[in-house]
């Protein structure tokens, strides 16, 4: 039964047009922003300065000159070049990593969400069930099994483990149930396809918003990932940026090699920033776009 009550007797609902609703979200909005750009200028300032600027000024203040370059040029020259081997290191397992892990994904995304199966409800559960697993916590069983087979310190100790991604096979699997018709796979198998061929040929391409959106999880968790390539990985040539940086700041806290380079770790860890920056937002309207299209769907 409708409300009865005239319009100035019900509660007046806090909405974005409302002025003192208005003015709190942009307060909260801009504590939000301050919070998350505040460590990130700190961080360019201070890659700007000298070691001594580093020690003597306050974090936020610029130093007496503008070293950045000088610093991103010591950066790669420190202990003969290693940065670079770190760098492309990382471009390693991000790379092969995250495009391994989103076809994957989208493959058993699509067959989940399009094929019938036996064992198919109880492969959902374990899939359900792993998403909710942390996955620090499988790294010391995963450490025990590439012992065993020999693979630790070894590239394919951190590149296995980086191509099951739970919870972008989750994401596959909901996107395709909307996203790819039925209609289309049955007519692509009247027309003599096999389900590989319908997958590539039809599905896959359907399937490109969401595979943007798996694809940057999967590039920020493994440019990110630390604990794994700690635990796996005892030889510094095959260190990735997160392992190399914590040693240069082992190193760099104390004067026992005669020599602080605070500066110089700030500086790598602005250079390794970079490509999440560009990678975010060269994919941004692809990635927009996914999620405009699960929301309609939805």
């Amino acid at each position: 039964m409708p409300s009865t009550a005239s319009p100035a007797a019900r509660p007046r609902l806090y909405t974005v047009d409302n002025p003192r609703k208005s003015v709190t979200l942009t307060v909260m909005t801009g504590l939000f922003a301050l919070y998350c750009l505040l460590p990130l200028v700190w961080l360019v300032v201070n890659a700007t300065k000298s070691q001594a600027d580093f020690v003597s000024t306050f974090g936020l203040a610029p130093g007496h000159g503008f070293r950045l370059w000088d610093n991103v040029v010591a950066v790669f020259r420190y202990q003969h070049g290693i940065f670079s081997r770190w760098l492309l290191n990382t471009v390693l397992y991000v790379v092969v990593g995250a495009v391994v892990s989103t076809f994957l994904a989208a493959l058993g995304g699509y067959a989940l969400a399009k094929l019938r199966f036996s064992g198919k409800r109880l492969l959902l559960f374990v899939v359900l069930g792993s998403i909710a697993v942390p996955g620090i916590a499988l790294a010391i069983p995963q450490f025990l099994l590439f012992a065993r087979l020999g693979l630790t310190n070894t590239p394919w100790a951190v590149l296995i483990p980086s191509f099951v991604n739970p919870f972008g096979l989750y994401l596959m699997w909901v996107f395709a149930a909307e996203a790819v018709p039925t209609e289309l796979l049955e007519a692509a198998k009247v027309d003599g396809a096999g389900e590989f061929r319908t997958f590539v040929r039809i599905a896959l391409p359907l399937l490109a918003p969401a595979s943007v959106t798996v694809l940057l999880f999967s590039f920020v968790s493994i440019w990110n990932n630390y604990f794994l390539p700690l635990i796996m990985l005892k030889d510094p040539d095959w260190y990735p940026l997160t392992i190399g940086l914590n040693e240069w700041n082992k190193l760099g806290s104390t004067a026992g090699n005669g020599a602080l380079i605070q500066n110089l770790v700030l500086t790598a860890a602005l250079l390794t920033i970079i490509p999440l920056i560009v990678a975010f937002l060269s994919l941004q309207r692809y990635w927009q776009s996914g999620v405009a299209l699960g929301a309609v769907k939805g």
